[in-house]
Protein backbone atom coordinates (compact mmCIF):
# COMPACT_ATOMS: atom_id res chain seq x y z
CA UNK A 1 0.00 0.00 0.00
CA UNK A 2 1.50 3.44 -0.90
CA UNK A 3 2.64 5.49 2.39
CA UNK A 4 0.70 8.98 2.30
CA UNK A 5 -1.61 8.91 -0.61
CA UNK A 6 -4.63 7.29 1.15
CA UNK A 7 -6.62 8.56 3.78
CA UNK A 8 -7.60 6.69 7.19
CA UNK A 9 -10.09 8.86 8.01
CA UNK A 10 -9.56 9.30 11.43
CA UNK A 11 -8.67 5.54 11.76
CA UNK A 12 -5.08 6.32 13.22
CA UNK A 13 -6.08 8.65 16.10
CA UNK A 14 -8.82 5.41 16.83
CA UNK A 15 -5.67 3.16 17.11
CA UNK A 16 -3.42 5.08 19.34
CA UNK A 17 -6.22 6.00 21.69
CA UNK A 18 -8.13 2.48 21.95
CA UNK A 19 -6.49 -0.58 23.09
CA UNK A 20 -5.68 -3.40 20.31
CA UNK A 21 -6.88 -6.06 22.80
CA UNK A 22 -9.75 -7.28 20.88
CA UNK A 23 -8.34 -6.49 17.27
CA UNK A 24 -6.82 -9.43 16.82
CA UNK A 25 -9.34 -12.09 18.82
CA UNK A 26 -10.60 -15.25 17.09
CA UNK A 27 -13.57 -15.32 16.92
CA UNK A 28 -15.77 -12.84 14.53
CA UNK A 29 -18.02 -11.51 16.17
CA UNK A 30 -15.50 -9.84 18.58
CA UNK A 31 -13.68 -8.36 15.99
CA UNK A 32 -16.45 -6.94 14.84
CA UNK A 33 -17.33 -5.45 17.71
CA UNK A 34 -14.03 -4.17 17.97
CA UNK A 35 -14.09 -2.49 14.23
CA UNK A 36 -17.66 -0.87 14.78
CA UNK A 37 -16.37 0.66 18.52
CA UNK A 38 -13.17 2.10 16.44
CA UNK A 39 -15.51 3.48 13.98
CA UNK A 40 -17.92 4.86 16.63
CA UNK A 41 -14.98 6.88 18.32
CA UNK A 42 -14.25 7.53 15.26
CA UNK A 43 -17.05 9.59 14.43
CA UNK A 44 -16.62 10.82 17.87
CA UNK A 45 -13.66 12.51 17.42
CA UNK A 46 -14.66 14.14 13.86
CA UNK A 47 -17.91 15.77 15.60
CA UNK A 48 -15.70 17.40 18.08
CA UNK A 49 -13.43 18.12 15.44
CA UNK A 50 -16.43 19.78 13.67
CA UNK A 51 -17.59 21.55 16.50
CA UNK A 52 -13.92 22.93 17.55
CA UNK A 53 -13.30 24.50 14.10
CA UNK A 54 -17.34 26.16 13.83
CA UNK A 55 -16.59 27.82 17.26
CA UNK A 56 -13.56 28.79 15.69
CA UNK A 57 -14.99 29.93 13.04
CA UNK A 58 -17.88 31.79 14.72
CA UNK A 59 -15.55 33.67 16.89
CA UNK A 60 -13.50 34.78 13.94
CA UNK A 61 -16.16 36.06 12.62
CA UNK A 62 -16.65 38.89 15.78
CA UNK A 63 -13.96 40.78 14.05
CA UNK A 64 -15.67 41.55 10.72
CA UNK A 65 -18.27 43.18 12.71
CA UNK A 66 -17.24 46.99 11.45
CA UNK A 67 -14.99 45.95 8.58
CA UNK A 68 -15.83 47.14 4.50
CA UNK A 69 -17.27 45.32 2.40
CA UNK A 70 -14.04 44.96 -0.10
CA UNK A 71 -12.01 43.06 3.57
CA UNK A 72 -10.04 40.02 3.00
CA UNK A 73 -10.80 38.89 6.15
CA UNK A 74 -13.89 36.70 5.25
CA UNK A 75 -11.95 35.48 2.88
CA UNK A 76 -9.22 34.38 5.14
CA UNK A 77 -11.58 33.01 7.40
CA UNK A 78 -13.33 30.64 5.08
CA UNK A 79 -9.23 29.72 4.14
CA UNK A 80 -8.48 29.02 8.04
CA UNK A 81 -10.78 27.34 8.39
CA UNK A 82 -10.44 24.60 5.26
CA UNK A 83 -7.12 24.10 5.76
CA UNK A 84 -4.90 22.70 8.76
CA UNK A 85 -2.12 25.15 8.25
CA UNK A 86 -2.03 28.27 5.69
CA UNK A 87 1.51 30.08 4.84
CA UNK A 88 1.51 34.03 4.17
CA UNK A 89 2.40 32.58 0.35
CA UNK A 90 -1.15 30.57 0.39
CA UNK A 91 -3.03 33.15 1.64
CA UNK A 92 -1.48 36.11 -0.57
CA UNK A 93 -1.95 33.95 -3.98
CA UNK A 94 -5.47 32.29 -2.82
CA UNK A 95 -6.51 36.25 -1.61
CA UNK A 96 -5.03 37.63 -4.83
CA UNK A 97 -2.72 39.66 -2.43
CA UNK A 98 0.83 40.83 -1.37
CA UNK A 99 2.79 38.28 0.70
CA UNK A 100 2.88 41.08 3.73
CA UNK A 101 -0.82 42.11 3.75
CA UNK A 102 -1.50 38.73 3.63
CA UNK A 103 0.95 38.49 6.85
CA UNK A 104 -1.21 41.95 8.48
CA UNK A 105 -4.01 40.43 7.98
CA UNK A 106 -3.18 37.21 9.79
CA UNK A 107 -2.19 39.24 12.60
CA UNK A 108 -5.17 41.38 12.56
CA UNK A 109 -7.53 37.80 12.69
CA UNK A 110 -4.87 36.91 15.69
CA UNK A 111 -4.46 33.20 14.33
CA UNK A 112 -1.80 30.92 16.31
CA UNK A 113 1.94 30.90 14.85
CA UNK A 114 2.45 26.84 14.83
CA UNK A 115 6.23 27.04 13.65
CA UNK A 116 8.04 28.88 15.91
CA UNK A 117 9.75 30.58 13.05
CA UNK A 118 10.87 34.23 12.03
CA UNK A 119 10.93 32.80 8.24
CA UNK A 120 8.54 30.35 6.28
CA UNK A 121 5.60 30.27 9.20
CA UNK A 122 2.09 28.83 9.01
CA UNK A 123 -0.79 29.49 11.38
CA UNK A 124 -3.45 27.72 12.41
CA UNK A 125 -6.70 27.87 14.47
CA UNK A 126 -6.16 25.78 17.57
Amino acid sequence: MARGRTHDGGASRRRQSRPQIHCRHRARDTRLLAIVNGIIAAAELGLKEHDRLALAKRMMEWRLVGRRSSSNLPGLIELVVSRSLVSAGMVAETLKIAPRAAVRIIEELGLREMTGRGRFRAWGVL
